[in-house]
């Protein structure tokens, strides 16, 4: 009688340190307060005291270089099809990206008489074996001047790249689709 008794005693003490510990946890967790965001004045303050730091100033100079007015002026000539998310035509000029780049999987892309960085991001393989995902399987049967039409919500900029970054977004080659970036989970 005694084993049946405690028996039934333990797993009720378990489950019931269980809940206990849970309860815990989110109590401490709720406690962490959320930082507010910035205000106009606070941002400005910030990018001022950035922009005298050395990595600020050399950001600056290179803005102000050939190089730099070159990239911006490259994401001026398609701000208008980024902004309405319009086709852009696009002639695939190498499969691989620049040298040292870090920005995954890409291809260089000439679009309206310019050159462009298409980057898709980062190749990331299955937890269990050592094969890739099949996201950019079709991106891989790319060549040299294939005529694609991208769809992209955004283009940037860095100094270590000679040219615009252009997000691929969505792609398509010969009416068909080839790409298309999945939707963030749990985001906007």
């Amino acid at each position: 009688m005694k084993k049946i008794i405690y028996a039934l005693i333990l797993p009720l003490v378990v489950v019931s340190g269980l809940v206990f510990a849970n309860r815990e946890i989110k109590n401490v967790t709720s406690k962490k307060s959320i930082p507010k965001p910035l205000s106009a004045a606070e941002r400005k303050a910030a990018l001022k005291k950035w922009e005298a730091t050395p990595d600020g100033i050399l950001y600056k100079k290179w803005e102000a270089s050939p190089a730099g007015k070159k990239v911006y002026a490259g994401e001026a000539n398609i701000r208008k099809s980024i902004r309405n998310y319009t086709n852009m035509e696009g002639v695939v000029t190498s499969l691989s990206l620049p040298p040292g780049s870090r920005l995954g999987f890409g291809v260089m892309v000439r679009m309206s008489g310019g050159d462009y960085i298409l980057a898709f991001g980062s190749e990331k393989s299955d937890k269990n074996s050592l094969n890739f995902n099949n996201e950019f399987e079709q991106l891989h049967s790319l060549k040299v001047n294939d005529k694609i039409i991208i769809k992209s919500h955004s283009v940037s900029h860095a100094p270590k790249y000679s040219y615009p970054i252009v997000a691929g977004d969505y792609v398509e080659r010969d009416s068909k689709l080839i790409y298309k970036r999945a939707p963030r989970k749990g985001g906007c």
